[in-house]
């Protein structure tokens, strides 16, 4: 992987790279933007805040609250028992059931969809650098088409340190 990047100390530096690197024609998929601490207050904070984990989410309560339903009221259909007189499918026992399957469908569709947003297992090499432990902010483009823009758009950031991955 080709990658140029580079370091910044202070965020403002890093939002006016970022804002280069737009005017530069770069779109916002192909900027990294790695910081060991979030800065809400900048824009470039921002650009990934969309997300529709909460209908997932939502989506799988509903398969399990339909799965556990079906589950409890199938099950006490197929083996009916003498309730004397009673019904047969009795729902307030059935709503422990019923509660503990909907939200293990509900974690279930967080979870996966936080592994797939999140790309974990990561799915190849991705810029790093050790200094953004220290408090650096990275702002890179992986296999860029024009360097010299990048590296152009890279310095309008006043206290960056431009880097390379051959």
């Amino acid at each position: 992987m080709k990658a140029i990047y580079a370091l910044y100390s202070h965020p403002e530096s890093a939002q006016a790279a970022v804002d280069g690197l737009r005017a530069a024609g770069i779109q916002d998929r192909q900027i990294t933007i790695i910081s060991s601490e979030p800065l809400e207050e900048f824009e470039f904070a921002h650009r990934d805040k969309h997300t529709v984990m909460t209908w997932i989410a939502a989506f799988g309560a509903l398969c399990g609250l339909i799965a556990s339903y079906l589950l409890t009221t199938v099950t006490q259909q197929m083996w009916p028992i003498n309730t004397g007189g009673m019904p047969i499918v009795s729902h307030w026992p059935n709503m422990i059931v019923i509660f503990e399957l909907t939200m293990l469908g509900a974690v279930l569709a967080t979870v996966a969809t936080f592994l797939v947003t999140a790309r974990l297992p990561g799915r190849g090499a991705a810029i790093y650098d050790p200094e953004v432990s220290d408090g650096k902010i990275l702002i890179g483009v992986a296999n860029p088409q024009d360097a010299a823009a990048i590296d152009r758009a890279l310095r309008s950031g006043r206290d960056g340190t431009l880097k390379t991955i051959a």
